[in-house]
């Protein structure tokens, strides 16, 4: 046999279930005083229902909201459906909380239009996630369109000193895959940037040498500007060194030192030099290259600072000077300065 219809029971489920809801979940009647108050409702607002039962729902709207009641009710009182929509509400403590508000009319036994319920939800982690992607769409942008103006005038400044198209060909390719080292990293930890000896070890990794190469200074996460500009600068000097330097002769090491020191007027300077051991007297180059545009101009310059290449018998030395705070990672994250064109 069928079940019986049982009003009171029905009734009871009902209120089980709005009193155990996750959402917050208020009457009101056309008046906008609150006749209930479940449990969701007094952990999002932070008033208990014995304070909020009785009371004007404009406890809970913002003063430059408060027009928005007035819309509701006059909407509920003409029959008219509310579409759900996103706004704000205060909490007890004066704190603002974003919400999604749905609201329908209550009516008596006879149709008649008595009240309102709403249900309100916490969207608060929501928006911040959309803000956050947002964010990160705009920084995808930024730095896309930067490297963009990093490979064009890498395109260009090669193509000045190429004596070939074979060797055009093969120093954009090694200079496009450098620059893909330095962006993985960045990528793994998010943008954040990353440490000083993960992006030396990631540039020299092309050339299989890395127990003839010691490191030596303060653990340092570098911002990403500093990594991209870096990056380019380990690369130029490795290559050098793998065709006429240290890294070309048996017996050639390389040591790569920096420090962090306080400056009476600059405040905290990075200071590193990358010295190379050939143990053979070398040649000094007879043109200059577009390796040493990046180290003389472009790197310092990125980082506001300076730098100074010198060929000695013994090899290459390259020493950069530049404030902490255009070289460290900064704990909050943002775009980063647009990349110099070379």
């Amino acid at each position: 046999m069928d079940a019986q219809f049982n009003p009171d029971e029905d009734s009871l489920r009902l209120a089980a279930i709005v009193e155990s809801s996750f959402d917050a979940i208020v009457s009101k009647d056309l008046n906008g005083i609150v006749r209930t108050w479940n449990r969701a409702a007094e952990q999002l607002f932070g008033y208990p229902a014995d304070e909020a039962v009785g009371r004007s729902i404009l406890m809970i709207i913002p003063q430059d909201r408060q027009s928005e009641e007035i819309r509701i009710l006059q909407r509920i009182r003409a029959g008219e459906r509310v579409e759900p929509f996103e706004t704000v509400r205060k909490r007890k403590d004066g704190t603002d909380v974003q919400i999604e508000l749905t609201i329908s009319p209550i009516k008596d036994r006879n149709g008649r239009i008595i009240g309102a319920s709403k249900i309100a939800r916490d969207i608060t982690y929501r928006k911040e996630v959309e803000r956050r992607i947002r964010l990160l769409m705009r920084e995808v942008n930024h730095r896309v369109k930067n490297q963009y103006a990093v490979i064009l005038a890498m395109i260009r400044e090669t193509n000045k000193r190429a004596c070939s198209a074979g060797e055009f060909e093969n120093q954009i390719h090694e200079r496009i895959m450098a620059l893909s080292s330095s962006h993985d990293l960045l990528v793994m930890a998010d943008w954040k940037g990353a440490t000083l000896s993960e992006l030396i070890a990631a540039q020299l990794k092309p050339f299989d040498q890395a127990n003839r190469v010691t490191l030596s200074g303060p653990a340092l996460t570098l911002s990403p500007n500093a990594v991209q500009h870096l990056g380019i600068a380990f690369h130029e000097l490795a290559t050098n060194s793998a065709k006429h330097g240290a890294l070309l002769h048996m017996q050639g090491t390389i040591s790569v030192d920096w420090s962090i020191d306080a400056h009476p007027e600059k405040g905290e300077m990075f200071q590193l030099v990358w010295r190379e051991n050939c143990a053979l007297e070398i040649a000094r180059p007879t043109r200059r290259g577009f390796g040493s545009v990046v180290l003389e101009r472009v790197a310092p310059m990125a980082l506001n600072g300076s730098g100074a290449l010198e060929y000695g018998n013994d090899g290459v030395t390259w020493t950069l000077l530049a404030p902490m705070d255009q070289v460290e990672a900064r704990l909050t994250s943002g775009i980063e300065e647009t990349i110099q064109l070379l």
